[in-house]
């Protein structure tokens, strides 16, 4: 079909020198996935450079302390991909002999991988023809085909997803699935697309109707809601207190200190000073913490107002402190801890 071939022969003049473009091997194809999802390519590569040198095998990486995963997912952002993607490896060691399963409906087995990276390793470590669909391809085809389909619905996915399957040369579905994302991330972007030379410019519907900043469509978002975090830095000596986040919230698994979420920005001294003596503490008369520091934090669905109140304390925390989950920690030692890029950005700039 002639948007295969043009896409097919416009791929090797314009393709980018990607590591994981120079392996068969599915599991650092599907290392490379689960880094890029919601990532892009500059932002994700020096990841999954560090995650391919410490983790050479699925089973390394299914050995992996899981703090270490997560140290080293450190400010990509999206943490659960990081949590299923150690353990998608244990599944991969436990049930399947360290070997990745060889085609996309038995990929579809392992946890956290989903139809876009069933079908990337099915295609471009087996030549399985199956079509990729994420939004680069999402964008390609509503502009090329003009579909007008919301592709924030769940419906859509499978009008899309038929087409593309359609579209795929069963020949050659690594180089093709390769070619559409990259000329939807190069070549029909989503803001400004390179229209004036693109090679299907005289076939595509947004070219011709002049659509291509109304395709493809997507439904607002919901706002994101905004939360207070009062984070109590407890310290003593050369130590400070953290505690690791539980599961059900944003953050799981990472680091951070004493936190009191409120319903508003500020934090009054006579609660403040309450919150530190539910904890155990007793602050320390002779020495003064820093006034606190605001931050801001949004992610894709939350945004998050953070003040920083720095408490020296008179003497270390009592047990109390342990049961609410608090620990003692020396600098070089919280460095080592898996954190929040939020929580990383105020410890480097305190020099904690």
């Amino acid at each position: 079909m002639w948007f295969a071939e043009a896409l097919l022969a416009w791929y090797p003049r314009h393709r980018r020198d990607l590591p994981w473009r120079h392996t068969r091997d599915p599991y650092f194809i599907w290392l490379s996935e689960v880094i890029l999802q919601q990532t892009r390519v500059k932002q994700g590569l020096p990841y999954y450079l560090t995650f391919s040198s410490n983790y050479p095998t699925v089973q390394a990486l299914a050995a992996a302390p899981p703090d270490e995963v997560l140290r080293h997912w450190q400010g990509l952002g999206y943490y659960s991909r990081a949590r299923n993607m150690h353990y998608t490896a244990q599944q991969v060691v436990a049930e399947f002999g360290g070997q990745f399963p060889d085609s996309y409906a038995r990929l579809l087995l392992l946890k956290g991988v989903g139809q876009y990276t069933a079908a990337a390793v099915a295609s471009f470590a087996y030549d399985e023809p199956v079509a990729v669909l994420d939004g680069n391809v999402f964008r390609v085809l509503a502009r090329v085909f003009g579909l007008h389909h919301d592709i924030a619905a769940p419906a859509s996915r499978k009008k899309f997803q038929q087409l593309a399957d359609q579209l795929i040369p069963a020949e050659q579905p690594a180089e093709f699935n390769q070619a559409i994302m990259e000329f939807g991330a190069l070549q029909c972007t989503p803001a400004k697309p390179d229209c004036m030379f693109c090679p299907i410019q005289s076939s595509c519907f947004a070219f011709q109707h002049g659509m291509a900043a109304e395709l493809p469509v997507k439904s607002k978002a919901k706002a994101a809601r905004t939360r207070y975090f009062h984070y109590l830095v407890l310290r003593h000596a050369d130590t400070v207190y953290l505690r690791k986040r539980g599961p059900k919230d944003i953050w799981e698994g990472l680091y951070d200190f004493a936190l009191h979420e409120t319903e508003s920005a500020e934090l009054p001294g006579a609660e403040l000073l309450a919150e530190v003596e539910r904890l155990g503490g007793r602050v320390a008369t002779d020495r003064v913490g820093e006034p606190a520091v605001a931050a801001r934090h949004i992610l894709s669905h939350q945004k998050v107002e953070a003040r920083f109140h720095e408490v020296w304390l008179a003497e270390p925390l009592s047990a109390t402190a342990t049961s609410a989950g608090l620990a003692v920690y020396r600098s070089e030692e919280v460095e080592q801890l898996p954190k929040s890029i939020l929580i990383t950005n105020y410890i480097s700039n305190k020099q904690i």
